[in-house]
């Protein structure tokens, strides 16, 4: 079951939903400027089995911005927490490999940055899927009130 938000307005449920959106699009849109600002700064994360890495990463930006804008407008909300929750799980071997190339040359950041990072992955999986409105789990609201 989902909530349409438009329903969850005055609810306590519907201003969390509703920062929960706002703040990761401006995380996803922070992140899709450094994407394009910066893509030599990402190549060095870049599993050396993408093809095309600058070409990708300039993608990736272009597409955690689409993804924050529609997060941002009610036609396109649910589709752009679809795209931000699957861009999520793909970008998972670009944070394994950040990781190992820290972490192997003893240069980078270390295990409390990262393994709370690779923890996290699922968790912002969720949040696309739960600030879009896609899902109301684990809080179902029904008409007579919460179950």
């Amino acid at each position: 079951m989902t909530i349409d938000t438009a329903a969850a307005e005055g609810s306590e449920e519907g201003w969390k939903r509703r920062f929960a959106r706002w703040l990761l699009a401006a995380a996803y849109l922070a992140a899709g400027v450094m994407h394009l600002r910066l893509p030599a700064l990402l190549l060095t994360i870049t599993p050396a089995w993408v093809f095309w890495p600058r070409e990708v990463i300039i993608a990736t930006g272009i597409a955690e911005i689409a993804g924050a804008i529609g997060l941002l407008t009610r036609r396109f909300r649910r589709a752009a927490g679809w795209a931000l929750a699957a861009y999520a799980v793909c970008v998972y071997p670009a944070n394994i490999q950040h990781a190992l190339n820290d972490l192997g040359d003893g240069t980078g950041l270390s295990w409390w940055y990262h393994g709370p990072r690779l923890a996290a992955q699922p968790l912002i999986v969720w949040w696309a899927l739960w600030a879009s409105g896609v899902t109301a789990w684990p809080w179902r609201v029904t008409a007579a009130g919460r179950r």
